[in-house]
């Protein structure tokens, strides 16, 4: 068991490596759409690349949340075949939101370096993926 600080480094540490690893301006933040973000997750048991719907107009997150799913068999056949759609994604604070994602299915722990690897490996692949799609369909996605 890791002490609340050793926890923190590691971490960081994941994090630090991840961006010196792949170096590139990922669009996460930048959809231009409040409060739609792409985010890379990682915890002690799993890590997963996620589009998240958290804009305070509940209305706003359902329409766009709807949108993509309109272009699911699209994503899903062209893109990303594992994407998981949940229209009720609980997250650690106990708020429900909408999220699409795509989790990583190999072992992992970001408190187990010999993880690291597979799994940027995995979010850089993932994340271009899912971005690619995003940027092709993006007129679609905005159009609410």
């Amino acid at each position: 068991m890791f002490s609340k600080i050793e926890s923190e480094n590691l971490r960081q540490e994941f994090w630090t490596s991840f961006g010196k690893s792949f170096p590139r301006k990922w669009l996460l933040y930048n959809t231009k759409l409040k409060g739609i973000t792409f985010k890379f997750q990682a915890d002690r048991k799993k890590s997963c690349v996620c589009l998240d719907f958290e804009n305070p107009d509940e209305v706003a997150n359902i329409l766009y949340y709807d949108q993509l799913l309109s272009l699911k068999k699209i994503l899903e056949s062209n893109y990303l075949s594992e994407v998981i759609f949940d229209d009720g994604y609980i997250l650690d604070n106990g708020k429900i939101i909408q999220r699409i994602y795509i989790p990583f299915q190999k072992k992992f722990s970001i408190y187990d370096k010999t993880t690291w690897k597979n799994c940027y490996t995995f979010y850089d692949e993932t994340m271009t993926k899912f971005e690619s799609f995003y940027y092709e369909y993006e007129e679609i996605i905005k159009k609410i």
